[in-house]
């Protein structure tokens, strides 16, 4: 595995723990240059000096998915330093859980800005790259939620949903330029998105759920890999995974 991965260009955001850092090192394992995309910028400039080397190199860019800037910046230094960009991966998220009734707009207002318009912005940065290049994959991060709605989980859920409808709706209109689509959506991987929820009492069984059935953040990086690896004429549209042991 990995002969399709080698010399790839791959921007990923959220790049600095997690799932995003998971994927950067397996791909970068794998042979492909890693242009790492996060707002901690200290966090991601020692993953970038631990993955780079003359063979596969790895470059980190402060990037907040809110900014639109921020964005555009992040995929066209990918551009301006290896001359092209074959994958963008869509993986900043937050999971504020909460339920409706408490109101919590603030979290609602940030999880649209992250989960949806976030990758709305990375789309709008690599796609106008991808359709000169005549060629590229866009990997965009949903989640369980995205197929079934959960209790405390209504706004995530919705975020996750969209996800999901943007990048089919990617998908059909990529055809000729040649790009590829791929939808990934976790259950309970272990990463830092639990840490986002505010409300003691959820913060606590989302714990307690995690504790029990969780699987390591190499699993997302396994099924990412997975999709970028495929020949080009192959387009992995979802893959929806969950540890073995959980049920919802």
């Amino acid at each position: 595995m990995g002969s399709n991965t080698k010399g790839k260009v791959i921007v990923i955001t959220g790049a600095s723990s997690g799932l995003g850092e998971a994927a950067a090192r397996l791909l970068n394992a794998q042979g492909a240059h890693i242009v790492l995309g996060a707002r901690r910028v200290d966090r991601l400039q020692q993953l970038a000096n631990e993955l780079d080397s003359p063979e596969r190199r790895a470059i980190a860019v402060a990037a907040d998915v809110t900014d639109r800037e921020q964005v555009k910046r992040l995929v066209d230094s990918a551009v301006q330093t290896f001359g092209r960009i074959d994958v963008m991966i869509n993986n900043a998220g937050l999971m504020p859980l909460s339920p409706l009734e408490r109101l919590k707009v603030d979290e609602w207002d940030r999880m649209i800005d992250v989960n949806v318009k976030g990758v709305l912005y990375g789309i709008a940065a690599a796609l106008p790259h991808m359709q000169k290049q005549m060629s590229g994959q866009f990997v965009n991060v949903s989640s369980v939620a995205g197929h079934r709605v959960m209790v405390n989980g209504a706004v995530y859920s919705a975020t996750k949903h969209a996800v999901r409808a943007l990048s089919e709706g990617l998908r059909q209109e990529t055809k000729p330029w040649n790009i590829r689509t791929t939808i990934v959506s976790p259950g309970a991987v272990d990463s830092e998105l639990k840490s986002g929820v505010t409300e003691p009492d959820i913060a606590q069984g989302m714990r307690d759920f995690y504790k029990a059935v969780a699987i390591p953040a190499d699993s997302f990086a396994r099924a990412v890999a997975f999709a970028i690896d495929q020949p080009e004429d192959m387009d992995v549209n979802e893959i929806l995974f969950r540890p073995t042991r959980q049920i919802p």
